[in-house]
Order: structure tokens, then C-alpha cells, then sequence
């Protein structure tokens, strides 16, 4: 099977200081692949480098068969936008917007106009246990219940792989235990690949398996599909 998304023996310097050094790292479609290892190991970066964020110094990342690590800035963000999706740690939510807004943002980057955006934003609010807080803005809602809005921006435009970069970091063992379940069974629904970095082993059993980073190189603990 070729995978959908890869990374082939990634070399990432920030100055002297090397982060990644010879990573790699494949997922097929509607598979959760989880990327493990302490802070500081090189985790995040490959995913960012996965993600189109960072370009490798070395090595090639690939999607849906077309690499990307050549592309230039606007066809990479493009990527992100419309065929990525992302929850970080922190939700990032844009504090000024209201709930529904901010799961529409994606669409409203997107070209899609305001009111259709709103429309397709809606519905993952009763999907993910939001209904009734559409209108509330960031400052307004738990951490969980923020975080499950993060979750539904990154779900909006059905994106084909979803990065999912400590998503439960900020959060109490119960709230993160159903973030996750909520997460992975809308993707699962939705046939979406999910790249989760965590260091946490509860979080990482929602995988379907792992992949380990430690000091910039990669190992996967199932022992294959490290990269096809």
C-alpha cells in the first residue's frame, strides 16, 4: 500500500543545534499514527515538517503521491488550508471571534463566504457536545470545551490529515480522555489520517500504533511502516 503521507530521512538544523537527524516517517489514509518521545526529542518538528510548516535541510516529505517539501510558501499553505487540519496544544482560538466563528475560519481563509461558512461550522457543535456555546467567545469557555472547538476548525474543511500536536497537554486526564474520543472517532468517520505527537502513553494508545523520536531519529515500536 503507498502511504498517504511520508517522510523520508529528514535532516532539520535550527543553527547549529540539530533537531531532526535522519526521521522518517509513513501513514496511510484513515490511519491514527501517534509520534512519541520525550521533550526536546524532535517530535513536533517532524510533524511541522510533515505538515508543510518547516522545510527539511535534507531528506523529502511526500502527500498523496506529490512531494511537497519543494513546493514554494503560497502552495504550501494552500496545502494547510485546505487539505490539512490542525489542533495544537493550546487550542489557539482566535479570542476576538466567536466559537462559531473560529471553526468557520478555515472555510472564511478558504474564499467560502460568511454566511455558507457559518452553516458548515454549525453542525459540529451538537457532533462534538458544543450546542450552545456558538456564540461564546474563547475567554467564555472551559478548556475542554475549547479545545473541542480547536477540534471542530480542524475538522471543518474535512481535511485529509489531521496534526494533532499535544492536544491534551493543557488538560485534566478526564476532559482529555474525551477530547480524544472524540477525536479519533470523528476522524475515523470522516476517513481522515491523524499525526498525533504526545508523550503521553494513555494518549498514544488511541493510535492505531506509534512511532518513536529520540534525538532526532525515528523508530516505530510495531517494527514497519516507518516509511514505505
Amino acid at each position: 500500500m503507498t502511504a498517504l503521507i511520508e517522510a523520508h530521512d529528514i535532516h532539520l538544523a535550527f543553527g547549529e543545534t540539530p533537531a531532526l537527524r535522519g526521521a522518517a516517517l509513513a501513514a496511510d489514509a484513515g490511519e491514527a499514527v501517534a509520534v512519541m518521545g520525550p521533550s526536546g526529542s524532535g517530535k513536533s518538528t517532524l510533524l511541522h515538517c510533515l505538515a508543510g510548516i518547516l522545510r527539511p535541510d535534507a531528506g523529502e516529505v511526500h502527500f498523496d503521491g506529490r512531494r511537497i517539501d519543494t513546493l514554494g510558501e503560497g502552495a504550501r499553505s494552500a496545502l494547510r488550508r485546505d487539505r490539512f487540519g490542525f489542533v495544537f496544544q493550546f487550542g489557539q482560538l482566535v479570542p476576538e471571534l466567536t466559537a462559531e466563528e473560529n471553526v468557520a475560519l478555515p472555510l472564511l481563509l478558504g474564499g467560502t463566504r460568511r454566511a455558507a461558512a457559518l452553516a458548515e461550522a454549525r453542525p459540529w457543535f451538537a457532533r462534538l457536545g458544543l450546542d450552545g456555546l456558538e456564540g461564546r467567545r474563547s475567554g467564555e469557555l472551559s478548556g475542554g470545551q475549547a479545545q473541542r472547538v480547536a477540534l471542530a476548525r480542524g475538522l471543518v474543511t474535512r481535511p485529509r490529515v489531521l496534526f494533532a500536536d499535544e492536544p491534551t497537554g493543557a488538560l485534566d486526564s478526564l476532559t482529555g480522555e474525551q477530547v480524544m474520543d472524540l477525536m479519533t472517532a470523528a476522524a475515523r468517520e470522516e476517513g481522515t489520517t491523524i499525526i498525533l505527537v504526545t508523550h503521553e502513553a494513555r494518549v498514544a494508545a488511541y493510535a492505531d500504533r506509534e512511532v518513536v523520536v529520540r534525538d532526532g531519529r525515528s523508530t516505530s515500536l510495531s517494527g514497519d511502516r516507518i516509511a514505505s
